[in-house]
């Protein structure tokens, strides 16, 4: 079987991917990554071929013409549902032209029996159309707040131009379902497509070990992990070399750091170690029971923590309810503040509503002394366990893919 698979956005959108992709390549399929050369090392340790042949791909500037309309730009700290049914309409219209002219010569030479593709690569959805192969979204926030009636009428005016049959099911841009790593009732989806769901694995990179000073850290008290994740320091590295202005306002991590930094310094009755995705941040005059890190393998160190601060990006959600670890969620774009209102409705976390530092560090000592959320992040790991592992993926795509 070839599998074709598409990779944009951050480096977790392809760690998403990697586990489904070694179980292909191990059970002799051949796999082509086609991806942004950013995104390419995530990829070296496997047995898959890469072409870094894709753009950059910048959701918010293809829904630029959509936000113009706006009086100034919108803040993505609070994202209102006008403005993330703009951001789709964007993946699903001007976003689509660019993946396309370089994705579809490539498909046709490889000539893919089944493509997964990233949750924004609409392209993919007109390319398995127009090949006649099945696609699936592999696990991803988009996949997971997109709205497939917003997304309807950007796709059929691209089917139109490339003399596709227009659809009229909204699902039709998900006609096999998609691929996820939790279990329907810990959904984080928003729409009704069919999911594939494996078991989430705590070993995505390959040789991972946590640093010798880990082994260090104090067990006579709680272990506090703090982190931002990978998507908005890379968005913000990728906007610092662009003439282009965002058409939207972005958090500033730094300050989304320094506070994280400040509310770890006041939870001296806890070790906290903070991670910095390699952002610069002044640590002079921190406690000593607050250890900060450029990196650290989180799916290894949250097997071990009392409490993990987090973005919210999909990721990082599906690793902490892997290990059962309750969620403190300072959300920051995208499908984030949407993740941390699930969390909040699933009861294994909160949703930090005062970004200050005393705001967070309030969460984190409410989530630490209440046993509930401890008690549901453990009910979550316990359904992610009865899930069948990611090789369990090899048979269905082949059923799929016929």
């Amino acid at each position: 079987m070839r599998v074709l698979c598409t990779t944009l956005g951050s480096p977790s959108h392809g760690r998403a991917q990697l586990p489904l992709l070694r179980a292909l390549a191990e059970a002799g399929h051949q796999v082509l990554v086609v991806t942004v050369d950013t995104l390419a090392p995530v990829f070296r340790d496997d047995d898959v071929d890469v072409n870094a042949a894709l753009k950059r791909f910048d959701p918010f500037v293809a829904a630029g013409p959509y936000l113009a309309a706006f009086p100034e730009p919108p803040d993505m700290t609070e994202p209102t549902p006008e403005l993330t049914r703009l951001l789709l309409r964007g993946v699903a219209g001007a976003a689509v032209k660019p993946q396309l002219d370089i994705l579809l010569p490539l498909a046709r030479e490889f000539r893919p029996d089944v493509i997964l593709r990233d949750g924004m690569d609409m392209s993919s959805v007109l390319i398995a159309e127009l090949l006649g192969v099945p696609q699936l979204p592999t696990p991803s926030g988009f996949s997971n707040i997109m709205d497939p009636a917003e997304i309807l009428p950007p796709l059929n005016a691209w089917r139109e131009e490339l003399g596709l049959p227009v659809r009229e099911d909204p699902l039709s841009v998900v006609p096999h379902g998609r691929v996820d790593y939790v279990p329907a009732a810990f959904s984080f989806a928003r729409n009704a497509s069919r999911a594939w769901s494996y078991r989430q694995t705590v070993d995505v990179e390959r040789r991972a070990v946590l640093p010798p000073w880990a082994a260090g850290l104090p067990t006579d008290r709680p272990l506090v992990y703090a982190a931002i994740g990978t998507a908005l320091p890379s968005l913000r590295e990728h906007m610092a070399e662009s003439a282009e202005p965002l058409p939207v306002r972005l958090p500033d991590t730094a300050e989304s750091l320094r506070a994280i930094l400040g509310a770890a310094a006041g939870l001296d009755d806890c070790t906290v170690v903070v991670s910095t995705s390699g952002l610069p941040l002044d640590t002079d005059g921190l406690p000593g029971h607050v250890h900060v890190t450029e990196h650290v393998p989180q799916p290894l160190l949250l097997e071990s923590v009392d409490l993990f601060v987090t973005h919210g990006g999909f990721n990082s959600i599906r690793e902490a309810m892997r290990t059962g670890t309750p969620l403190a969620v300072l959300p920051h774009f995208g499908d984030q503040h949407a993740n941390a209102e699930r969390v909040e409705e699933l009861g294994f976390g909160r949703h930090i509503a005062d970004r200050s530092a005393a705001g967070i560090a309030d969460v984190c000592r409410k989530l630490l002394a209440d046993p509930a959320p401890r008690a549901r992040a453990r009910a979550a790991q316990l359904a992610m366990l009865t899930l069948p592992d990611v090789e369990r993926a090899v048979g269905d795509l082949e059923g799929i893919a016929g």
